[in-house]
């Protein structure tokens, strides 16, 4: 795949491998952490591609990276479970652990505290810099996707087996199991939740997308793109598996995005699908901007577009990367984006729109 335009601002081409992984820095939105196959990740300036720290000792390729709530620390995880965190003023490694081969790494959204997932179906809790430990443990089965809820009190985590658990992070207990009838009847890929917590919605190879009620750990939704039959369209003979989901922040709409290519646009509460916005290849990620309507969408072809959810319509398409997007963030603002992908390049893009 060649890439004939080149629409970004900016090309990092530090890493010497595909680019796995992005994140921005939660504090000011002016530094990038990127994750890659040359078992590396680099904090870098996104207005000038500068490179903040180099994090190196890593014996696999680097698949999660992200900065604390405070932006004063960035952790770094590799495939073989490897974590390790920095601080980026002294540019120090000050924690390093070890664990089975890590799903997901996150921080605590208001504490210096990190999470990771492991695929022996383990979930680990960690003070930083001291190291104080608390695992929570579940049936062996890969924890795949996991997320704090905004109160910092509990987190929803999905396995392979289906099952999905709201975790009490306190008392160390799941206040929920959601599995069975009403739950999966594949591995979970993602998940997200809306802005107080009340929600979550999950995703999986088996073809839905679900809404559970963290309170109550009830399954009050379901999307597919076939609505009302109870097997999901097939891909390749194969369910449409669930890559992405998100919610909007100003409007009861969520978003879920499939193998097949289809971005589907659903009525929170209807579960009625409102657009299907069609790519030519599988989407990867996708991400609502903060404070509008619009959602944007990684993808196979190696383009990043702009979806406006209300009409269903492309607003713009990006392109720059000579092979697949990885995955992508967007600024708080929405005024730029920060990929990562196979071609071994992360690209600022600039979001131009209409409307600004």
């Amino acid at each position: 795949m060649e890439a004939e335009q080149d629409d970004s601002e900016l090309t990092f081409s530090k890493h010497k491998g595909s680019v796995f992984c992005v994140s921005l820095d939660p504090a000011t939105n002016s530094m990038a952490v990127t994750g890659g196959e040359d078992d590396k990740a680099y904090v870098w300036r996104v207005s000038d591609g500068e490179v903040l720290l180099e994090c190196t000792g890593h014996k696999d390729s680097v698949t999660c990276a992200v900065f604390s709530h405070d932006s004063s620390m960035v952790a770094s995880g590799d495939m073989g479970g490897l974590i390790k965190v920095w601080n980026i003023e002294t540019k120090e490694e000050i924690w390093s652990f070890e664990v089975a081969d890590l799903e997901w790494l996150e921080w605590h959204p208001c504490a210096a505290v990190l999470l990771a997932g492991t695929d022996d179906g383990n979930m680990w809790m960690w003070k930083i810099p001291s190291g104080e430990c608390k695992t929570f443990q579940s049936a062996a089965s890969q924890a795949t996707c996991g997320k704090v809820l905004p109160d910092g009190k509990r987190a929803v985590v999905g396995y392979e087996d289906g099952t999905v658990r709201v975790w009490d992070l306190k008392q160390g207990n799941a206040a929920h199991v959601i599995k069975g009838h009403d739950g999966h009847r594949g591995a979970l890929t993602c998940l997200s939740c809306n802005k107080d917590g009340s929600l979550v919605l999950t995703g999986s190879v088996d073809g839905f997308a679900k809404l559970i009620n963290t309170a109550t750990g009830k399954v009050v939704g379901q999307y597919s793109l076939d609505v009302g039959k109870v097997k999901p369209s097939q891909h390749d003979g194969e369910p449409n598996s669930i890559e992405s989901v998100g919610f909007c922040n100003i409007l009861p709409l969520v978003a879920v995005a499939y193998l097949d290519g289809t971005l589907g646009v659903y009525d929170l509460s209807s579960q009625v699908m409102r657009h299907r916005c069609q790519h030519e290849a599988g989407i990867v990620h996708l991400q609502w901007e903060d404070s509008s309507s619009v959602v944007s969408t990684c993808c196979l072809d190696g383009a990043l577009r702009l979806w406006d959810a209300r009409t269903g319509s492309i607003m713009a398409e990006y392109h720059g990367h000579s092979a697949e997007i990885l995955n992508f963030a967007i600024n708080r603002e929405g005024t730029f984006a920060v990929t990562a992908s196979g071609d071994n390049q992360s690209k600022v893009f600039c979001l131009q729109r209409p409307d600004r």
